[in-house]
């Protein structure tokens, strides 16, 4: 479609955007919050703590893809209520697979839980090829002068 067309296109349907070229409409944008997020480069952090003690409803493989982290920490040890999510592990791989670098990612736990424990063996391939590094719980964090045990780590 020609760019004044495009231009139209957007200016008569004042409820929809434009992002990269494809008409979309922000309110429908994303699912989980029902607000639209704004396009963007990614963001790169050096630790990022996944939100809502790793439940699916907060967290999909568009965080992963714009939140870029050298460590995520995982929490969460309530099955009942879905914590940890499988889900949310497997936007991890979702997400990172559209990085386009392979950065290493360093993924910890705070509590062994079977849901991480069953993810981690079923996907250990895909996160070697991703550059992937899960901390078992009896590992230890080196953090500038201090070392911990992994599990310890909460927020």
């Amino acid at each position: 479609m020609p760019e004044d067309e495009l231009s139209r296109s957007s200016h008569s349907n004042p409820g929809k955007s434009l992002v990269n070229g494809i008409k979309t409409n922000p309110a429908s944008n994303s699912p989980k919050s029902g607000l639209s997020v704004p396009v963007g480069p990614p963001v790169y952090v050096d630790l990022a703590y996944i939100p809502n003690h790793c439940s699916g409803k907060n967290t999909d493989p568009e965080f992963f893809k714009r939140v870029r982290a050298s460590y995520y920490v995982v929490s969460g040890n309530d099955a009942a209520n879905g914590e940890p999510s499988r889900a949310v592990l497997d936007a991890l791989l979702e997400g990172k697979s559209q990085w386009g670098e392979n950065l290493q990612v360093t993924l910890i736990p705070t509590h062994d839980t079977e849901v991480t424990r069953e993810w981690y063996q079923q996907t250990h391939e895909k996160q070697q090829e991703l550059n992937i590094m899960v901390l078992a719980s009896s590992s230890t964090v080196v953090m500038q002068d201090e070392s911990f045990p992994a599990c310890k780590i909460e927020f």
